[in-house]
């Protein structure tokens, strides 16, 4: 990837969105269902786009909202549903559609008291906690949030009554009837007027932050936490959570300072992502540059994306940890530090994560359980007890409680942050520290994540490859040990291609939005290795695709 030259600067006037035209654009712009960019589209995160780019407005939020009260009349899903909001400038406009057509449906709403803003994890912790015992009348949520996106994009996440992202076909049966709503001018989408709709006896005030905050210490050892005495810094990047962290410091009587308690729309307290956008990454060291400056002010640190529900860690050690390395740490800490969990409890991570955690793995002698991107595929194991804890190469992850049950089956930046702190006060060195020490025990790696440009053509031609189509025995000197086209934990596609040797491997998939796919990489045999297969990746692939297209 080429980098910005202004990448980690502040951003300026002229790099912030123009949010009465963004609104506007919400509100006036009509969607055309003939354009496929237009229509609704749910990836593994929901449905996102911009107004600017007629990819979500109004229409599309209506016609979702829509979609998903026939989808719960369908399955008899008839219990309350919790909805939240991030702080991105189109979540306000798409929560007041939403409500608009949920309470002319009869729905009941369980919205944020006070007009908080509410994080991922936690509209997945008041599903599951109004769901624990009940066999009927269950709950489910809609997350409104584009997660760690530019200013002007959207986003829409439907949560099922387990508490997490909707399975592939559930979203899939949405989809499909939001479009036909789109192609039907919105005819058969029921909607009242938004000031009735919040008066209306199905719309009710929740107070989420208490019960969640609360529950905290089920998940989190937070008197350890709070006796060590150890300082703890959070930058909320101006997101949902940001209401949040103050009372967690009060609450359990943490010294923990919010360093940016700033909330602003644009976003123009960021620092410029890789690319020049604005962008709330707390996993980019470009967007993370006002956290990091903040290095060896605190014992540990961290942020959290807009809707909470991505972490990054802020060490003295190493500073910003990769998220491969954090996810590697905490596996290491967790299944040594939580007696109560039950020997089969197994890891979760996706199949483009480190191989390191590979490693830790086996060194606990626990099961690896490997699914394709999208937090989605642990969501069973989490609420069943099955996964101690589930993890991606983005960031982010989610973890049971200390007795073993279930917590959230969605992503939680708050408690992987608060995870961090836990650790640091219990092993007397922060995780930079302890993942050096396992590299030294289990060798170190080296990992990236780069891109090529792909048609449209070749894009669906990579989810079609397979064994057969990769010809080359070796990858990096070394002889391909395996071609996967499916997840080895629960036999789902992967959505591309997965070889691997024996100190290496590559996967690529293609991008949901751009022209390109993606390649990860990783090598344990240092940087010069790890370019040498991102090189050879790039070129087995092009040989593949263009044997494959050239059929067709």
């Amino acid at each position: 990837m080429t980098i910005n030259p202004r990448a980690g600067q502040c951003a300026t006037t002229a790099d912030l969105v123009d949010l009465t035209k963004l609104i506007t654009s919400y509100y006036e712009d009509r969607p055309d269902s003939h354009i496929s960019e237009e229509r609704v589209a749910f990836g593994t995160s929901g449905h996102r786009g911009s107004s600017f780019k007629r990819s979500f407005n109004e229409w599309h939020i209506l016609a979702i909202t829509q979609a998903i009260c026939l989808y719960r009349r369908q399955q008899g899903i008839d219990g309350p549903l919790f909805l939240g909001i991030d702080t991105h400038a189109l979540s306000q406009p798409a929560l007041e559609s939403a409500l608009e057509v949920l309470a002319a449906n009869g729905v009941d709403v369980m919205l944020a008291a006070k007009d908080e803003f509410t994080p991922t994890p936690v509209i997945s912790h008041a599903i599951l906690g109004y769901n624990r015992g009940r066999a009927a009348g269950l709950s489910d949520g809609i997350v409104i949030t584009p997660s760690h996106n530019p200013p002007e994009w959207g986003g829409f996440k439907y949560n099922s009554p387990h508490g997490g992202p909707a399975e592939a076909s559930v979203t899939s049966w949405i989809e499909s009837k939001a479009n036909e709503f789109l192609a039907a001018n919105l005819s058969g989408v029921q909607r009242m007027l938004f000031g009735k709709a919040l008066l209306a006896p199905t719309t009710h005030q929740h107070d989420y932050m208490s019960a969640y905050v609360e529950d905290l210490r089920s998940i989190i050892d937070m008197d350890v936490i709070s006796n060590s005495e150890i300082t703890i810094g959070v930058d909320p990047l101006g997101g949902a959570g940001v209401h949040y962290w103050p009372l967690i410091a009060e609450h359990y009587d943490l010294r923990l300072r919010v360093v940016n308690k700033i909330v602003d729309p644009t976003f123009r307290f960021m620092t410029l992502d890789w690319d020049g956008q604005i962008r709330m990454d707390p996993s980019s060291q470009y967007a993370m540059q006002s956290l990091i400056a903040w290095k060896g002010g605190f014992d540990i640190a961290f942020g959290c994306d807009t809707d909470h529900d991505r972490h990054g860690i802020l060490t003295n050690s190493v500073g910003l940890l990769p998220p491969n390395h954090y996810l590697t740490v905490c596996i290491d800490y967790l299944f040594t530090h939580r007696p109560a969990w039950r020997s089969d409890t197994a890891v979760g991570k996706t199949v483009v994560s480190s191989s390191m955690i590979d490693r830790v793995t086996s060194k606990l002698g626990r099961q690896l359980y490997e699914v394709p991107v999208g937090f989605k595929y642990f969501v069973d194991g989490l609420l069943h007890g099955k996964l101690g804890f589930a993890g991606e190469e983005s960031a982010g992850a989610s973890l049971l409680r200390r007795d073993g049950t279930v917590w959230t089956t969605d992503k939680d930046g708050i408690a992987a942050g608060l995870l961090a702190a836990e650790i640091t006060a219990v092993m007397k060195k922060d995780p930079g520290e302890i993942y050096r020490a396992l590299t030294r025990e289990l060798g170190d790696s080296s990992y990236d994540l780069t891109e090529a440009p792909a048609t449209t053509l070749e894009k669906q031609a990579l989810q079609r490859l397979n064994k057969e189509s990769i010809q080359t025995p070796n990858l990096a000197g070394e002889k391909i040990l395996a071609v996967l086209t499916d997840a080895p934990g629960d036999g789902s596609s992967i959505g591309g291609i997965k070889v691997v040797a024996e100190s290496g491997w590559f996967a690529a998939r293609p991008s949901g939005t751009e022209d390109i796919y993606k390649i990860y990489a990783e090598s344990f045999r240092g940087n010069d290795c790890l370019h040498q297969i991102e090189k050879e990746a790039q070129l087995i692939v092009a040989d593949a695709l263009l044997a494959i297209t050239s059929i067709v």
